[in-house]
């Protein structure tokens, strides 16, 4: 499946990114990974604070593709365009959607049911999808860069 399909399927809404607007979600991913390592946090607020870092380099990726995931599941469709836009193996994808659920019951429904290595492999997993997206963008988007 493409994005087009996608686009058809009403899961994504064309979008027209620009430099300040790739720029501005990457500055996010960079203050999100650097405020999840803040010591005296709780587990559940580091993994919350990594996902979003996560979710926002996602963003960034599918806003360069043309693209932005309509209302409907906003989350769960940013997550599995990384498959069609930088090219993320399902394994990836699966377990980035993994720490979504997991972030749901942790930000939703109770407190201290994320652990501290979950926490640890979500800011990883941020901080890998950060370095893949700006690897893709330098790659297939490069004016939508300003370094």
């Amino acid at each position: 499946m493409r994005l087009l399909d996608w686009q058809r399927n009403s899961w994504l809404v064309e979008h027209k990114s620009s430099r300040e607007e790739i720029e501005a979600l990457l500055a996010i991913v960079e203050r999100d990974l650097a405020n999840a390592k803040v010591a005296g946090l709780a587990d559940d607020w580091r993994l919350s604070i990594a996902y979003n870092a996560a979710l926002q380099a996602a963003t960034a990726a599918l806003a360069a593709a043309g693209f932005r995931a309509a209302r409907e599941q906003h989350h769960y469709r940013t997550i599995q365009s990384l498959a069609l836009t930088v090219g993320w193996p399902a394994a990836k994808v699966d377990r980035f959607d993994r720490f979504r659920k997991k972030r749901n019951i942790g930000g939703y429904e109770s407190a201290g049911v994320v652990s501290e290595r979950e926490a640890r492999e979500m800011h990883e997993l941020a901080g890998g999808l950060r370095d893949d997206v700006v690897a893709w963008l330098r790659k297939h988007h490069p004016k939508l860069l300003g370094r």
